[in-house]
C-alpha cells in the first residue's frame, strides 16, 4: 500500500477508481477499511483516496503527543498536495469530520464538497472529556484495552439495534481493539487526547463555502443528533440527514442507506 512521508512519519493510504477525487477520513479506533462499502460503490465514478489516520491501520504514530486536530488537518492537506489534488471532496466521519471541517475552512478553493458524519466541531463536553481521559489513562497503564474498558468502548460505537442484530460487526471491532499491539497504544492515545481536548470552531462554521451534508446516526452516543443539528444550522445551506437504527458508525450500521445518500449528494454537488 502506498504511503506519503509527512513530518518524518509515514501515512499510508488506499486509492481506488478514477474521476473527481474524494478524500475520506475514518473514525478514531478504526482504519481505512471502515469505508469499504462506500468505496466499493463510489470508486465506480470517483477517485477514492482513503488514508489511515496516524497510529491507525498501517500508518506510523503521530509526530508528537497529544496530536491536535489542527495538525491532523494540515497533514491531510499535505497528503492532498502530494497527490496533486487541486480540488476534491472530503467525506469524514467522527475525527475525520473534525479535520475535514478545518480543511474546508482553511482551503475553500480546494474543498468542493464536504460530508460531516457522526462528528462535532464544538468542544468535548466536560463530563465525557473527563471520562475518556480516565479511560485512556487506564489503557496507557495496561498497554492494552482491559476487559471492562473494552466493553465500555465497544458499546459507545453502535446502536443497540446493531449490537443485537449485527453481532459480527460488533465482534469484529472488539477483536480489532483486543489485537492492537502494545507498542502502538501510545500513538493511538496521542491521537485520542488531541481529539478530546479539541478547540471549538463552531463560530467559524458560517464561513464554510462548500456544499455540506451533515449525517448522524439516530442512536449515536458520543455525537448525539442535537450536535449535528447545531452544526447544520450554522453552515450555510447545509443539509441534515438522520440515519435510523444507526449509532456512531452509521456508514457500517446502515451501509446501503448511507451509500445512497453519498451518491445522491455527490452527483448533485460535483456536476
Amino acid at each position: 500500500m502506498p504511503s506519503i512521508t509527512i513530518k518524518g512519519q509515514r501515512i499510508f493510504y488506499e486509492e481506488q477508481g478514477e474521476g473527481f477525487p474524494l478524500l475520506f477520513g475514518h473514525s478514531y479506533l478504526w482504519d481505512r477499511r471502515m469505508w469499504e462499502p462506500q468505496v466499493a460503490a463510489l470508486s465506480r465514478s470517483y477517485r477514492c483516496i482513503v488514508p489511515d489516520l496516524w497510529a491507525h491501520g498501517q500508518s506510523d504514530p503521530p509526530p508528537k503527543t497529544p496530536y491536535a486536530i489542527e495538525a491532523m488537518a494540515e497533514d491531510h492537506w499535505a497528503l492532498a498536495q502530494a497527490l496533486g489534488l487541486e480540488r476534491f471532496a472530503v467525506i469524514g466521519l467522527s475525527v475525520g469530520g473534525m479535520w475535514g471541517a478545518h480543511l474546508a475552512l482553511n482551503h475553500p478553493e480546494a474543498v468542493a464538497a464536504l460530508v460531516l458524519m457522526d462528528t462535532y466541531v464544538g468542544p468535548e463536553p466536560e463530563e465525557t472529556r473527563t471520562r475518556y481521559f480516565g479511560m485512556m489513562d487506564v489503557i496507557e497503564k495496561a498497554g492494552a484495552f482491559p476487559p471492562q474498558i473494552l466493553e465500555a468502548v465497544v458499546s459507545l460505537f453502535f446502536s443497540p439495534l446493531t449490537m443485537e442484530h449485527k453481532p459480527d460487526l460488533v465482534d469484529r471491532f472488539r477483536r480489532h481493539l483486543q489485537t492492537i499491539p502494545a507498542e502502538r497504544i501510545p500513538g493511538v492515545l496521542a491521537v485520542g487526547r488531541g481529539i478530546f481536548s479539541r478547540i471549538s470552531i463552531l463560530d467559524r462554521l458560517p464561513e464554510i463555502q462548500a456544499p455540506t451534508l451533515v449525517v448522524v446516526g439516530a442512536d449515536d452516543i458520543p455525537r448525539p443528533p442535537h450536535e449535528a443539528e447545531e452544526m447544520a444550522r450554522a453552515i450555510p445551506g447545509a443539509r441534515l440527514e438522520v440515519i435510523p437504527e444507526a449509532g456512531h458508525i452509521s456508514n457500517l450500521e446502515q451501509p446501503e442507506r448511507v451509500t445512497a445518500l453519498l451518491e445522491a449528494f455527490l452527483a448533485e454537488t460535483l456536476q
